[in-house]
C-alpha cells in the first residue's frame, strides 16, 4: 500500500476547529476535496506535514500550534479608521469583515471591533490568529 511522502501531490478532505469545538472550515460541505503538493510553500506546514505517512482512506488528526498556523495576535494590527475613509453610503456593523486595498493596491481584509461618532477600530490580524487549529484529514488520493 502507497503512503504520502513529501513531494507527493494529494488530495484530502478535511475540518478544521478550533479548541472549543467551533468548525471554521470543512471541505466536504463545499463539496471539494483540497489538492496541493506536500511540503509546498503555501498550506500551513503542520497540516502538509500531518499527511506525510498516510494510505489513501486513512483519517488522522493533526494538531497544528497557532505559532505553527496563522501566528499570534498582534494588537498592533487594531487601527482606528476615519469613517470618511468609507464611502457615504457604508453601513457599520461592529463583528463584520470589510474589504479594501493598502496604498500599494494590494487588497485587504479586516474586522470591524468598534464604532463611534468618527471612527471605527478595525482589526488587521488573520480572523484565526492566535488560534490552536485542529485538523481531521481524510487522504483521497495519492496522485
Amino acid at each position: 500500500m502507497s503512503k504520502v511522502e513529501n513531494g507527493n501531490t494529494v488530495s484530502v478532505h478535511y475540518r478544521g476547529t478550533l479548541e472549543n469545538g467551533t468548525e471554521f472550515d470543512n471541505s466536504r460541505a463545499r463539496g471539494e476535496t483540497l489538492s496541493f503538493q506536500v511540503g509546498s510553500p503555501g498550506l500551513l506546514a503542520g497540516f502538509s506535514s500531518g499527511v506525510v505517512g498516510m494510505a489513501v482512506g486513512e483519517v488522522k488528526t493533526v494538531n497544528v500550534a497557532f505559532d505553527e498556523a496563522y501566528g499570534p495576535r498582534n494588537e498592533e494590527a487594531l487601527q482606528t479608521i476615519p469613517k470618511d475613509a468609507f464611502p457615504p453610503e457604508f453601513e457599520f456593523v461592529v463583528g463584520t469583515s470589510v474589504q479594501g486595498n493598502q496604498p500599494n493596491g494590494q487588497p485587504v481584509t479586516a474586522k470591524i471591533c468598534s464604532d463611534d461618532e468618527d471612527s471605527v477600530v478595525l482589526d488587521f490580524n488573520h480572523p484565526l490568529a492566535g488560534e490552536d487549529l485542529t485538523f481531521e484529514i481524510e487522504l483521497i488520493e495519492i496522485a
